[in-house]
């Protein structure tokens, strides 16, 4: 199977084309290497997978020194003729996107760059989909949808009508957009809420790079609502596991699906949304005392109001992923943050 990853530069896409790499399969990885957080990270990822930083160039599909089946295109999604030329050349058997404009904070400052890359960039997939034949499509939601909810733990059942932020509304647009163009055109659509993801090579912008940056570098974090936040941290190990098991478990029509009694997670159409997380909240101030166990150093904190954008709290109900494809996140933070702060180490030489 030929499978396109886009967001391959980043952070869940990197793991996840290595993933289907171990597993025989052919990939074309897509990225625009944006400057939203710090390029050399990007790059580094890159030259894990064979990349040279000298030869990424936007346009030019290059082939992995490591991977006889692994290739790279610098590009936007937001270029539409790149995508139509990539996909009429390539002939994909799935797509998975995982590429966007990434963060919640920086969607205050920057809304039109989440507009372009993941309203715009996400309707050139799927019409890139539709037009090439391509009926198996995964993509990246995120448990910002659930917005003002407060039940716990949040289930894919709950209404998420009421995001605090563009980006967790860019998120919900994917996924109407998904379901449409399911209904139309049977296109097999399994949308992923992701959880907050953390592990080696990890984004620089969230909470666990930053605590962990801040121990070796003597630096006072903000902690935000004053530490009462709890987040359902999931190792990317985990992640990637549940991810590689929808690419290759394209979803199907759910025949029990109502339209008097409407299921928002399925559809009538081939469409699924699902929850990926560790299904397990932690305490902020809990995961902060596991980076400081793995660094072994105190960290200098600032105890602040909650920021506009943020929520208290985020629980993964995982059943549906358990039940459909046997997800079982397994590795605590302790582990996931020995394992993280010893790439730390290693890729900063502290």
């Amino acid at each position: 199977m030929k499978v396109l990853v886009t967001g391959t530069a980043g952070f869940i896409g990197h793991f996840t084309a290595l993933r289907l790499l171990e597993m025989g399969y052919e990939v074309i990885g897509l990225d625009s290497i944006n400057d939203y957080y710090d390029v050399a990270l990007k790059y580094g990822r890159l030259a894990e997978a064979g990349f040279t930083r000298s030869d990424v160039k936007p346009g030019n599909l290059i082939r992995s020194s490591r991977f006889d089946s692994y290739h790279f295109i610098q590009g936007k999604l937001e270029d539409r003729e790149l995508l139509n030329s990539l996909f009429e050349t390539e002939k994909f058997d799935a797509v998975c996107n995982l590429a966007a404009q990434a963060g919640v904070r920086y969607s205050l400052q920057n809304p039109h760059a989440y507009i372009d890359s993941n309203v715009v960039g996400f309707m050139n997939i799927l019409e890139a989909c539709r037009y090439n034949g391509v009926k198996n499509l995964s993509y990246a939601s995120s448990s910002s949808v659930y917005g003002l909810n407060e039940t716990m733990p949040f289930s894919t059942s709950h209404n998420v009508d009421h995001p605090v932020s563009l980006y967790a509304a860019t998120k919900k647009s994917n996924e109407l957009m998904a379901h449409t163009y399911a209904h139309l055109y049977g296109i097999q659509c399994t949308g992923l809420r992701f959880f907050t993801v953390y592990g080696p090579w990890g984004r620089p912008d969230m909470a666990p790079f930053l605590f962990t940056k801040a121990a070796f570098n003597g630096e006072t974090i903000k902690v935000f609502n004053h530490g009462k936040m709890k987040r359902d941290f999931t190792y990317i190990d985990d992640i990637v596991e549940g991810v590689v098991r929808v690419i290759e478990n394209p979803c199907t029509t759910d025949s029990s699906w109502s339209g008097s009694q409407p299921n928002p997670s399925s559809s009538s159409a081939p469409y699924k949304i699902y929850n990926i997380g560790n299904s397990d909240t932690v305490q902020l101030l809990d995961f902060i005392k596991a980076v400081e166990d793995a660094a072994g150093v105190e960290i200098s904190k600032e105890f602040l109001p909650i920021q506009p954008g943020d929520v208290v709290a985020t629980y993964a109900d995982v059943s549906d992923l358990a039940a459909d494809m046997d997800y079982r996140p397994s590795t605590p933070v302790t582990e996931g943050m020995k394992r993280t702060v010893a790439w730390y180490r290693e890729f900063y030489g502290v």
